[in-house]
């Protein structure tokens, strides 16, 4: 999925050619699965990656990127049995594999939670799961991941 803006260098994107393809089976399936499946009926209509779903303020990151890794930290300090998957596309340009894994390994965290994360590597970018071999892959480790971190019944 590319495409080219006439101003590549602008503000915001003018056309996002990686969205084009997918936004408009997913916002379909979605509509059909939540009304269909799970009997949720709303005169609302669902809009998908719009300026009335993304109104968030970036004012505590001002000037700086966006670094959640403060409250993963004390999150999974707090609760000892958390467990973190971090599925990591090679093409993702919006969260770039080796910026998680730096993320990842520059936590602070005891070494005893460090066995709490789970890396995996994907062929695919953002959204893995639309090239069908990652989405397979990605299938499989996420159910390998709960099985292992879900505690099971005796």
């Amino acid at each position: 999925y590319t495409n080219r803006d006439r101003d590549d260098a602008g503000e915001t994107y003018e056309f996002d050619a990686s969205g084009a393809a997918i936004f408009g089976p997913f916002t379909a399936t979605f509509n059909d699965y939540v009304r269909r499946e799970l009997k949720f009926n709303d005169a609302r209509v669902y809009e998908i990656l719009t300026g009335n779903v993304q109104p968030w303020s970036y004012r505590s990151f001002e000037n700086r990127y966006v670094d959640a890794s403060e409250s993963l930290r004390r999150a999974m300090t707090a609760n000892p049995s958390l467990k973190v998957f971090a599925a990591c596309g090679y093409y993702d340009l919006a969260t770039p594999h080796f910026a998680m894994d730096y993320t990842l390994d520059h936590l602070g965290l005891a070494k005893p939670l460090l066995s709490n994360i789970t890396k995996k590597y994907y062929e695919g970018g953002h959204m893995m799961y639309i090239h069908q071999p990652s989405m397979i892959q990605l299938r499989d480790d996420l159910l390998k991941f709960y099985g292992a971190a879900v505690p099971q019944n005796p």
